[in-house]
């Protein structure tokens, strides 16, 4: 997986974002923070190589909706071969509302992301995060993680304040040191 997900990177550096995959670490600390209760609707944007995906079939609630929404073709592949009871979705997450038609789910409870946000470029942010507006229901929950190094970039300011715009309560993890590179998620509530 780890060659697929380099070989990804190598090719297609702002859609993939990171020279390697998230760690089980990260994706423990993305998904422990929902309420996985009360989700019905959940979506995964940019599931990579299916860390984040494992992790959140996991803890779904017997009677929730969950699909994810890959770009690459590749990784795609990876994700469904690791978890073959999830539907993956090649397509972008500016179409999430006409993916959630099709996936036959109403409300979206629950969003978890692995998208690399400070190599978007300001109004792909903005796309996308006006796409997730239109889907995340009220009180609904958004976790998406940054890298410390990226904050050395103007894109990853402009996304840390663009959250404001769409949320209404923002939390930062602490780092989880065992990740390459270390990282933090930003925990959000509409």
């Amino acid at each position: 997986m780890s060659v697929t997900f380099l070989r990804t990177f190598l090719r297609r550096p702002g859609q993939v974002g990171a020279i390697a995959p998230s760690s089980r670490h990260l994706a423990a600390a993305m998904v422990d923070w929902f309420d996985w209760e009360q989700a019905r609707g959940v979506v995964e944007y940019g599931p990579g190589t299916g860390v984040f995906t494992e992790a959140i079939a996991r803890r779904l609630h017997p009677e929730a909706r969950f699909f994810a929404i890959e770009r690459s073709e590749e990784l795609c592949r990876v994700v469904r071969q690791r978890c073959p009871a999830v539907t993956v979705c090649q397509d972008s997450v500016v179409n999430v509302a006409e993916l959630c038609r099709q996936q036959q789910i109403e409300t979206v409870d629950a969003v978890v992301c692995g998208l690399p946000w400070a190599s978007f470029p300001d109004a792909l942010q903005r796309e996308c995060l006006d796409a997730l507006a239109e889907v995340l229901v009220p009180g609904g929950q958004f976790a998406t993680f940054a890298y410390w190094q990226g904050m050395l970039m103007p894109a990853a300011h402009h996304f840390r304040r663009r959250l404001d715009d769409y949320f209404s309560d923002i939390q930062m993890s602490p780092t989880v040191w065992r990740n390459l590179p270390p990282a933090f998620i930003y925990r959000c509530r509409r």
